[in-house]
This record gives structure tokens, C-alpha cells and sequence, in this order.
């Protein structure tokens, strides 16, 4: 009998539910929390960035350097989570200069980039343009229309969908629709009260597809971008 594929979360913040494999979102003020992810077993990975919230409660400049050595680790597998937030009272300025650096990390550790993005997406692809990154971006908790998924594509990005699966008449059900397979991912990101394997199963219906089929699409993306193989 084959051995079943796991359910992967790519950005989760909290406890890993029922999730096989995950990747722990880390910002720079958890980084005690490393060794004891690390050691809660072989699939527990970890991501860790400067996010845009808390960009004037550190310094990023300094940080860098520190994150830089911590993003070196094997089972550390991404930068981020980092981008732009235009909810929030950081100048969109300041966090385009942070954001850049965490590029700049990305490019050079060859990890791809946990990317955080609220109504900012025009100016985020202006980013990524002038960049020009060769490491994968992955546009984490997509919840936009069919319209911007189809943008971001084009671009080159990712897309993780998450708990706005769930709701019966959210656009993201449409987009995830016209997300091609090779660029999906699926998480809970911060939301503890659900299991990766809930939303698995949503988007299972959406695609017309059963979950063991999802999980192995989703398999086969994590070991392409997460572990190069």
C-alpha cells in the first residue's frame, strides 16, 4: 500500500495542529523559539524575517546580520516573513528599504522569500521588477480576486491560500480556480483555531480533486522550492 502524502503548512505562526511537515514563521523578536522548533522534529522547518509591524520596535540594520547567520541553518528553509503593508503607520518608504534587504538576504543564502503584502501589490511588484530576485517569492495569505492572483503570476510570485477557503463566497475561492498547480501552496498562518488538514480539504472541493492529490502537488512544490530537489 503507498505511503500517504503529507499535509504540509508552508506559514503558520502558532501550534502545528495536525500538519506533518510545516514551516514556522519566525520574526526576529522569536528567535529564542528556534532551538525548541528545531527540535520538535525532523519536518518542523523554519522562516525568519522582519515583518513589516514591527519594523519600529527593532533595528533592522543590525538585525540583518543576525538573521543573516540564523537564515544560513539547514532546516531554516526561507527569508520572511517581509513586504509591505500599507495598513499600518510605517512609512511604505521605510518598509520598501527593509523589505529590499530581506531581497537582498534571499538572493544571497538562495532561500526563497515569505512575502507579507496589504494593498501594497502594484508597488510590490515594482519591487520585485527591479530586483529582478532569481529565489521564489511566495505571496503568503492570498486573498484577492482572480484579477490580482492572475497578476501576481504573471510576475513570477506564488500563491499560499489559507482560512478564506473557508468562506463560502470569498474571491480567493475563484482565484485558487486559476492558480496553476505548480505554483500553489496551503497554510493556516495565524489562524490556531484551524488544522492545515481543513483546509486542504476545501480547496480539494474547489479543484474538483481529491485530498491525496492535492497533498502530493503540494509534496512535490515544497521539495522543488523549500529543498531545491
Amino acid at each position: 500500500m503507498p505511503v500517504s502524502a503529507p499535509f504540509i503548512d508552508i506559514h503558520c505562526h502558532g501550534s502545528p495542529g495536525d500538519a506533518d511537515w510545516l514551516i514556522r514563521s519566525l520574526d526576529m523578536s522569536e528567535i529564542a523559539e528556534l532551538p525548541a522548533l528545531l527540535r520538535a522534529g525532523n519536518h518542523r522547518y523554519a522562516s525568519i524575517g522582519t515583518h513589516p509591524w514591527y519594523i519600529g520596535l527593532q533595528d533592522p540594520e543590525h538585525n540583518w546580520l543576525v538573521q543573516r547567520s540564523l537564515c544560513a541553518g539547514p532546516r531554516v528553509l526561507a527569508v520572511g516573513e517581509s513586504g509591505l503593508d500599507k495598513c499600518i503607520a510605517t512609512p511604505l518608504q521605510r518598509q520598501t528599504a527593509v523589505f529590499r534587504g530581506q531581497i537582498e538576504l534571499a538572493e544571497q543564502l538562495g532561500k526563497p522569500l515569505i512575502v507579507h503584502c496589504v494593498r501594497a501589490h502594484n508597488e510590490l511588484i515594482a519591487v520585485k521588477k527591479a530586483a529582478k530576485p532569481t529565489q521564489a517569492w511566495i505571496v503568503h495569505g492570498f486573498s484577492g480576486k482572480p484579477a490580482l492572483a492572475e497578476q501576481l503570476l504573471n510576475h513570477g510570485c506564488y500563491l499560499s491560500f489559507g482560512k478564506f477557503l473557508l468562506k463560502p463566497e470569498h474571491p480567493s475561492r475563484l482565484a485558487l480556480l486559476h492558480t496553476p498547480p505548480e505554483r500553489l501552496f496551503l497554510e493556516t498562518d495565524a489562524a490556531t483555531q484551524l488544522s492545515i488538514s481543513e483546509i486542504y480539504s476545501e480547496a480539494a472541493k474547489i479543484l474538483g480533486l481529491d485530498i491525496q492529490t492535492l497533498q502530493r502537488r503540494i509534496v512535490a512544490n515544497f521539495q522543488r522550492v523549500f529543498l531545491h530537489d
